[in-house]
């Protein structure tokens, strides 16, 4: 074997571990991928990097057809991926089988030859019209055939692991948001819960939350194209609803006077390490000033309308102090996801409003 058919050969190898291992890390291993080179990474994020731009030049004031553009983007991203796959395969077997060419009948004239038959290996067609002959080639093609059906039948299989996943994540999405509103936030929470007589079940609701936000953190880390899949109804989606998980959490734990906020304490917990995980992976970082992202305005309106609704309060001035202090450990972040996957930032009384966070891409 020659030098230049040896540097093929290794080349081939070196491709064919990539997408292998970028299989493996993606589908099968169930927790965040910690390979620094993945292809579906350059995949999904490249693909990201123009489909807003192009969302938002197209359909440029209508909304709703905007929103149906990004509502493509992760479906269309995962079948990117495997076309992306099964290209790198054969183009990795191609590569090695055009180091041991000579093995073939008849003899490919062209690397491109090479990787037809690594193709038609790979994907078990066999049109027969070049075949290997007894010898290093004929178990590279039997590797690319396993190769083939194997990265097929585990993505097939992770697919439908996926969209279940989803219809768990929406099912709490579309209870809770019964339960705080359309779009949900933490306000509207407790004053639904005071109109329907149902205050004893928020702790029922915060014991929910958490099994939801620890599924959502691990699910959304080990299959990150899980988190741009958009919500099927208008005003929802998995970052509002977490938002106004960890608001409510925060209300009960610094502004309604009563003991039993145990659960809102741990829901509260487990919610911002959901939002810092969440964010350091995807590399977005909030605002520095570490601002809580609502206006002392838009708190005495809150305090104001939970008061009315018959909750006993603490004191104003020391509510305020205590839940903008812990609120500016995650408004930033919990901003910048809103931004970066273009879904409208959490409501903190109902309304759209977002005050004075900017985004800062690492």
């Amino acid at each position: 074997m020659r030098a230049g058919d040896v540097v093929v050969l290794l080349i081939g190898i070196a491709a064919i571990a990539l997408a292998l291992a970028d299989v493996f890390q993606s589908v099968v291993v169930p927790r965040a991928p910690t390979l620094l080179y993945r292809i579906s990474l350059v995949v999904w994020r490249g693909l990201w990097h123009f489909w807003p731009v192009l969302a938002y030049r197209f359909h440029p004031r209508d909304g709703n057809k905007r929103e149906d553009s990004l509502a493509t983007f992760a479906p269309f991203a995962l079948i990117a991926m495997l076309v992306t796959w099964v290209a790198v395969l054969v183009l990795g077997y191609g590569a090695i089988l055009w180091s041991v060419r000579r093995e073939l009948s008849p003899v490919p004239h062209s690397y491109w030859d090479t990787a037809y038959f690594a193709g038609t290996s790979l994907l078990t067609i066999g049109f027969g019209d070049i075949v290997p002959r007894p010898g290093f080639a004929r178990f590279i093609s039997l590797c690319a055939a396993a190769s083939g059906l194997g990265v097929l039948s585990i993505t097939t299989a992770y697919l439908f692991a996926l969209f279940g996943t989803f219809q768990r994540r929406e099912s709490f999405i579309v209870t809770f948001s019964a339960r705080a509103g359309s779009p949900p936030s933490a306000v509207g929470l407790f004053e639904i819960a005071a109109k329907t007589h149902t205050q004893q079940s928020l702790r029922m609701i915060m014991i929910e939350a958490q099994a939801w936000i620890a599924s959502l953190m691990e699910s959304h880390l080990a299959y990150p194209v899980l988190a741009f899949f958009r919500s099927s109804h208008d005003d929802q989606s998995w970052v509002g609803t977490l938002g106004a998980l960890l608001d409510a959490s925060l209300i009960a734990n610094t502004t309604l006077d009563h003991g039993e906020h145990g659960e809102a304490r741990i829901c509260f917990a487990i919610g911002r390490h959901a939002v810092h995980d969440l964010s350091k992976y995807f590399r977005l970082i909030g605002s520095v000033d570490r601002t809580p992202g609502i206006s002392r305005e838009d708190f005495d309106r809150a305090y104001e309308r939970l008061g009315a609704a018959g909750y006993v309060l603490h004191e104003r001035e020391r509510a305020w102090q205590d839940l903008s202090n812990m609120r500016a450990d995650y408004a930033g972040s919990l901003d910048a996801m809103a931004a970066y996957f273009r879904i409208p930032p959490v409501a903190w009384l109902g309304e759209r409003t977002l005050h004075g966070h900017g985004v800062v891409r690492q």
